[in-house]
């Protein structure tokens, strides 16, 4: 399952920014997203991650998308969960408090582009507006069942899914090896 560019850099981005900046588990330990100071450079590297580019992070802009993390993870953790209609209150919240509207904007030398914020937008909003989009077109799009959190013990970080089968179930290769170990080592041990 393929995204256009456009709105995999958005589905990357709110991935990203989901587990930079939600705590919960990672990769069998305890993970505690940045706080404070370190949030801008958080957001950054999350942005960057994603392909979305780095750039200067100011504080209340940070403290904006690590709200919108939170509430794209309810997003994610309300589809894995089977409550689509909890997820789709905050992806609707979500895209009503950040004004996202779709206009079509050319950067030079580009073909034209649909965004889904105002040129006038923060950078905040205007991330905000895109992440939330592109989890809509997924819902709305009957993709839903491509979004998922990690099915590895000690690790609740989210996905998108765009093998061609639907099949992904962890968050990174590291879990997934992680899981089959496990299972293997359990397999093991009930041998005779």
């Amino acid at each position: 399952m393929l995204f256009d560019s456009h709105m995999a850099v958005l589905l990357d981005a709110g991935v990203s920014l989901v587990n930079a900046l939600t705590d919960g588990e990672a990769r069998g330990k305890p993970f505690t997203a940045p706080r404070g100071a370190d949030l801008p450079a958080a957001v950054d590297a999350a942005l960057t991650a994603s392909s979305a580019g780095p750039g200067t992070i100011e504080p209340a802009q940070a403290a904006h998308l690590a709200g919108t993390a939170q509430k794209l993870r309810r997003v994610f953790e309300g589809v894995s969960g089977g409550r689509m209609d909890d997820a789709v209150a905050v992806l609707n919240e979500l895209l009503l408090s950040n004004g996202a509207r779709p206009q079509l904007d050319r950067v030079e030398g580009e073909p034209w582009q649909v965004h889904f914020h105002g040129a006038d937008d923060t950078l905040a909003v205007g991330w905000s507006a895109g992440c939330a989009t592109g989890l809509a077109m997924v819902i709305g799009g009957d993709l839903a069942g491509r979004l998922g959190v990690c099915q590895a013990v000690q690790c609740d970080r989210v996905y998108v899914d765009t093998s061609r089968n639907a099949g992904r179930q962890f968050c990174s290769t590291a879990c997934q090896n992680r899981s089959k170990t496990a299972a293997f080592r359990a397999r093991r041990a009930t041998k005779p």
